[in-house]
């Protein structure tokens, strides 16, 4: 039936399916250079960032410019047809972000044009379908008029023409403002302003429907970091991206040709196959609904279904973990099959909160459903529970949330699932009801015990040390002595600890959050 499809073995990635692990964008951006610069025929690709400033990092990317924006001129510039979907996003509540995906556009469009007569690009900038409704909004308008009047601030203190600029790459905008005669910008306060509120957050290319990538990372200097993590606190990225060559690739590029058709609801989802997806749409009566009608759920689907399958360990490594519904699974999980462990590893704070010193009702919500959910396993598991924060080796304490155990943060953006040693699952969606249930997002099941295997050893060695044993790896004793080297690395100065770990504490994320009664938890 369209839109449920059923997860299965049988529709997971097979033998015939290549797969690669890398880790961080120090891997990934070289051998994406380099499969873009090999494409012969076509490159599909659906990003929420992919910023053609970024430098380029190979040798081969190197031998033809200096950045994406001269691999992107070049590769036009040799006949390969290029269609990408870029992320929109709300312009009253992520003006930022839609200013740069139109930014993003006209570097696209200028390769096209610097990539002469036989360039064939198409590129889109595609807004989620779905609105809220016209009752929450109207609860909302103070807000959404400040917001708007925010922006307006930070224009009129512009220059005219860096202005002028900023507003051709904010259609979505432009609409929302108004003109006085002394030519200072101020918000429409009629009529009530749209509320864009899910995303396309995948980010996924496919070279010559061969060769894809899949996983957490998009393209920008901001997401450039290395397997050492020693770039300055609030530049620290860890992210995992799978290269796929064989079935895959073809089912990834059905998906990149159709999600927006899906979406926008002028026909049903087919392209599944080794898939795992998000998808939600429009409402046909959006009027008292704050979010997208969901559509299609394998993500969490297989999520659910692999979680009360384990019977060993399950390991996770996500930006947030804020999704009760989840972890209601995983409780139940832990109840029926009293082995069961549970690690998890994931940032000590959100990346606004560490590093930009947001406040806001939406952080502090995310904050209030994560310290709920820590809850919620503690309970369940008791000491088969370990849960952890990466931070650098190197001394430092602030009063904010950007340092923990005295060392800076090393911020998580990876999405990982592993369930015993035969089943894992790469995507770009993070543990939250967003992810699971409003955003596009996709990923692919490794169903290969060697493919597993694999991204075992890369992740586990990778934030324990290379001299991690077995017993790190064990189902019976992994949770506890992945526990006792946090608590260890903690005590001791960090120059001498063993990997990157520390434990999670969960007292700041309860000290801030707050409770937002009738808010949806896919909202954050």
């Amino acid at each position: 039936m369209a839109g449920t499809a059923v997860s299965g073995d049988a529709d997971e990635v097979d033998g015939t399916s290549e797969i690669t692990v890398l880790l961080t964008a120090s891997e990934v951006y070289p051998v994406m250079e380099r499969a873009f610069l090999n494409a012969k025929k076509e490159i599909s690709a659906g990003y929420r960032v992919f910023d053609l400033t970024t430098k380029l990092r190979s040798d081969e990317g190197r031998a033809i410019g200096d950045d994406w924006f001269d691999l992107i001129t070049y590769v036009l510039a040799k006949g390969v047809k290029i269609t990408f979907v870029l992320a929109d996003f709300d312009a009253v509540l992520a003006p930022e972000l839609h200013t740069a995906s139109w930014t993003s556009r006209r570097a696209f469009v200028a390769a096209r044009e610097a990539a002469g007569p036989i360039a064939d690009l198409t590129v889109t900038n595609a807004a989620h379908s779905a609105r809220t409704g016209l009752l929450p909004r109207v609860f909302l308008w103070p807000r959404l008029i400040k917001e708007i009047n925010k922006t307006a601030r930070k224009l009129n203190e512009m220059s005219s023409s860096a202005r002028a600029r900023a507003l051709e790459c904010s259609p979505m905008l432009r609409p929302l403002l108004r003109r006085t005669d002394a030519d200072i910008l101020k918000a429409r306060r009629w009529p009530v302003p749209p509320l864009i509120p899910g995303t396309h957050h995948q980010k996924v290319c496919v070279v010559d429907q061969h060769t894809a990538f899949i996983g957490g990372l998009d393209l920008d200097e901001r997401r450039y970091d290395d397997k050492r993590h020693q770039r300055v606190r609030n530049e620290t990225w860890q992210d995992v991206q799978l290269k796929c060559t064989g079935p895959i690739a073809g089912d990834l590029h059905s998906h990149l040709q159709e999600f927006l058709g899906v979406v926008s609801g002028a026909h049903p989802p087919v392209a599944e196959g080794r898939l795992l997806r998000t998808l939600s749409r429009r409402r046909k009566r959006d009027w008292p609904f704050l979010g997208p009608k969901p559509l299609v759920h394998t993500i969490a689907d297989d999520h659910h279904r692999l979680i009360a399958r384990a019977r060993g360990l399950i390991y996770f490594e996500t930006q947030y973990l804020r999704d009760t519904d989840l972890c209601g699974h995983l409780a139940r999980a832990a109840r029926d099959n009293p082995s069961l462990s549970l690690i998890i590893v994931l940032p000590a704070a959100p990346e606004e909160v560490a590093f930009f010193g947001a406040t806001g009702s939406d952080v502090r919500y995310g904050e209030f459903l994560q310290a709920k959910c820590v809850g919620m396993l503690r309970d369940a598991y008791g000491d088969r529970f370990t849960i952890c924060s990466p931070v650098r080796p190197k001394s430092l304490e602030t009063k904010d949330r950007d340092t923990l155990c005295g060392s800076p943060i090393i911020y998580v953006h990876s999405k990982v699932s592993i369930f015993d040693r035969d089943r894992a699952i790469v995507s770009s969606a993070n543990l939250n009801g967003r992810s699971m249930r409003w955003d596009t997002e996709a990923g692919v099941m490794l169903n290969i015990e060697a493919q597993v295997d694999e991204l075992r050893e890369r992740i586990f060695h990778h934030w324990l040390g290379d001299d991690a044993g077995p017993e790190f790896f064990a189902a019976e004793s992994a949770a506890a002595v992945w526990a006792e080297r946090a608590r260890h690395n903690a005590e001791i100065a960090p120059e001498d600890r063993k990997g990157f770990l520390v434990p999670y504490d969960v007292r700041p994320a309860k000290a801030f959050g707050r409770r937002l009664p009738g808010i949806p938890e896919a909202m954050v």
